[in-house]
């Protein structure tokens, strides 16, 4: 079962449960939006697969299997980023 991480690990925005701003690659290293498309460009930096929307557990589902709580954030992201590109 996914475990719907509460954050971006590049920028640290929230990334409720019910967000289609999340994606996920298939690690579930998590990323908004915002970092894929600028950032990342796609691709996950941590293992290099390519980030794709997350899926969204239904709100009757989430008090049975709820999110993960941990936060997984790495400062270093946006910087092992640009280094895969130069």
């Amino acid at each position: 079962m996914l475990e719907l991480r509460p954050g971006c690990e590049c920028c640290d925005k929230d990334l409720p449960p019910e967000s289609t701003d999340a994606l996920i690659c298939s690690f579930e290293c998590t990323f908004c939006r915002d970092c894929t498309e600028n950032v990342l460009k796609g691709t996950c930096p941590n293992c290099g697969g390519e980030l794709v929307p997350h899926p969204r557990r239904p709100a009757a589902k989430l008090a049975k299997f709820p999110p993960s709580t941990e936060r997984v954030f790495n400062a270093s992201c946006k910087e092992r980023a640009a280094g895969a590109t130069d």
